[in-house]
């Protein structure tokens, strides 16, 4: 009777001892929920702290280091002064950074002119590039005792124009090292699209407006390139010295080019063929052979194969036909290449030279007179 009296009471104990165990169980369940929530929500807070200080630092580094970089294109589209203080590896390194301009840019033509001294004919040029400024730029490489100051006086349009230079002697590979040189500092401003190489005894055949028409709207190169099989041709030829030419790939040409900021940019960044000849046969001269050798094997599908620059080579000796004066005769024969005819852009063209040479400084004074009725400068036509 006694045990059965005392039953409910274990049965409630157990009961009792069962809610409070999982009362218990529900405690630590809801201590692990918070102590996990809190856990996550410190964390979350820490790691956004840390990522906040890691972003503020990260930005105080590129602030400093932004702080020492010109902002925005104004900078990097001004064309740079051509005197500076780099050496010819950190130049050609520097202009070969051939950047792609997402947006249009005025093209220019860069003239570039191998000279010992001063433009003679300077005034001429003047007149050919009066009231088109924005559509050109100059760059001058002559000798570096040349002395504008004491010697002779720097024409205004010619005036800040002369790059860093070095000596150059006549049929030595420093002529195109020069040339190479000319070529970079052209190409450090980005709004150069086509390059002409010029001497101080060159004079332009055409207006302004009818050369920088006739260049920007050309699809292809002007490089002379030919297989002379003669002495001053193939005879030059040396396989020790270019291993990587084959006599049949020797070429000759004219020193005086044209070509476009592509080409420009792979001849001041060639690692192959300028070397050898830099290193080789010193009596090869190097100007008639670089560039006609190198184009030809690498880019002869867009070249021209021929001068813009007429030269009268009838004296067969080592230099062209000098002029002392002129006639409005002799401009029309050469205006038209003496009747000939070439190819423009797949088309038959009369116009095959737009420059000539070799006009000493006497005969500034008769060009000066025809200019203007025979090249009709100063005008659109």
């Amino acid at each position: 009777m006694k045990e059965r009296n005392l039953y409910p009471l274990k049965m409630f104990q157990k009961v009792f001892n069962v809610k409070l165990h999982l009362l218990n169980l529900v405690s630590y369940f809801l201590f692990f929920i918070g102590g996990f929530t809190l856990g996550v929500l410190l964390t979350s807070s820490y790691l956004r702290n840390t990522s906040l200080t890691l972003q503020t630092d990260q930005f105080s580094v590129a602030k400093s280091y932004l702080s020492h970089v010109p902002t925005g294109l104004k900078a990097y589209l001004e064309p740079p002064n051509v005197m500076h203080d780099m050496n010819d590896e950190e130049l050609l390194w520097r202009a070969s950074m051939a950047p792609r301009i997402p947006f249009h840019r005025v093209p220019k033509v860069a003239f570039i002119f191998l000279t010992k001294g001063p433009v003679h004919l300077a005034p001429l040029w003047e007149k050919f590039f009066k009231g088109h400024q924005g559509l050109y730029s100059i760059y001058v490489h002559s000798d570096p005792s040349y002395n504008a100051s004491s010697s002779h006086p720097e024409s205004p349009i010619f005036q800040g124009r002369r790059i860093p230079s070095q000596i150059v002697k006549w049929a030595q590979v420093n002529v195109i090292e020069a040339e190479r040189r000319l070529i970079a500092n052209a190409l450090l401003d980005i709004s150069n699209l086509r390059f002409v190489l010029l001497s101080e005894a060159c004079i332009p055949l055409y207006n302004f407006s009818t050369i920088y028409s006739y260049l920007l709207n050309s699809q292809e190169i002007f490089v002379e390139v030919f297989d002379d099989p003669s002495s001053v041709g193939r005879g030059r030829y040396n396989s020790s010295y270019y291993p990587m030419i084959t006599l049949d790939q020797w070429r000759k040409g004219s020193q005086w080019v044209e070509i476009d900021r592509d080409i420009a940019t792979e001849v001041i960044s060639d690692r192959t063929y300028f070397p050898a000849f830099r290193l080789g046969n010193r009596s090869c001269f190097a100007d008639e052979h670089y560039l006609p050798t190198f184009v030809n094997q690498k880019f002869s599908a867009k070249n021209s194969n021929r001068s813009l620059t007429w030269v009268d080579w009838s004296t067969h000796g080592p230099h062209p036909v000098e002029y002392n004066s002129t006639t409005a005769e002799l401009l029309d024969i050469l205006r038209n290449g003496n009747g000939t005819r070439c190819l423009y852009n797949q088309r038959t063209s009369n116009i095959c030279f737009l420059f000539a040479r070799k006009f000493l400084p006497p005969a500034l004074h008769s060009l000066l007179r025809l200019a203007p009725k025979i090249m009709h400068f100063n005008t659109d036509s």
